[in-house]
């Protein structure tokens, strides 16, 4: 079985407040705190999308490429292949945030150990289902909630990786976990669903 799985506060923990929270003050810039709990920088504080990208350029990159991989997501994916499943990194990055989006993802997860088959970048958040509908991958642990709707309307079994950002709207997708214990004994759920039907 194929499974892909999202990097950004899926297989990590992106610490947006407190790294555009000292840009912010170490600039004096007059932007004040919007959601704490968002999933993207751009809705974290009140600044625009250019005031974002500024952030990036000026080293706000680092929030991505010094973050920590969450717990036990590493021995989990090294489940799955030792099992026999391809795992599918699969990743909304651009290059306009991190230039090459492969090679700086490749680093993080490479740095940190973490198993994987196949690296795909670049896919938004709406078409991620779509790609896994067209390249023959069963399940998608994302935790954006838009993404694992759009597969789960193109018949490919989604995981949704629950955090604060997204719990309001946790119910909307089939299966979910909030840590990788939880996101693993999902995916094990599908896979015994999956042979059942065989």
């Amino acid at each position: 079985m194929k499974i892909a799985v999202d990097i950004d506060d899926t297989l990590n923990v992106l610490d947006r407040v407190g790294r555009a929270g000292a840009y912010i003050e170490r600039n004096h810039l007059p932007f004040k705190l919007k959601n704490e709990n968002s999933c993207a920088f751009a809705e974290t504080y009140d600044w625009s999308y250019d005031d974002v990208l500024k952030f990036i350029k000026e080293g706000g990159i680092v929030t991505f490429t010094d973050a920590e991989a969450r717990k036990g997501a590493a021995e989990v994916l090294a489940g799955w292949r030792r099992d026999g499943h391809e795992v599918i990194i699969l990743t909304a990055r651009l290059k306009d945030w991190f230039g090459n989006p492969e090679k700086v993802s490749r680093d993080w997860l490479e740095k940190r150990h973490i198993p994987y088959d196949e690296l795909v970048a670049e896919i938004p958040f709406g078409e991620k289902g779509k790609y896994c509908a067209e390249h023959g991958i069963s399940v998608l642990v994302d935790d954006n909630p838009e993404a694992c709707m759009s597969a789960q309307a193109l018949g490919v079994r989604a995981v949704l990786a629950v955090g604060k950002h997204n719990l309001a709207r946790a119910a909307e997708v089939n299966y979910g976990g909030a840590n990788w214990r939880q996101i693993d004994a999902a995916v094990r759920h599908i896979f015994k669903l999956s042979e059942a039907t065989l």
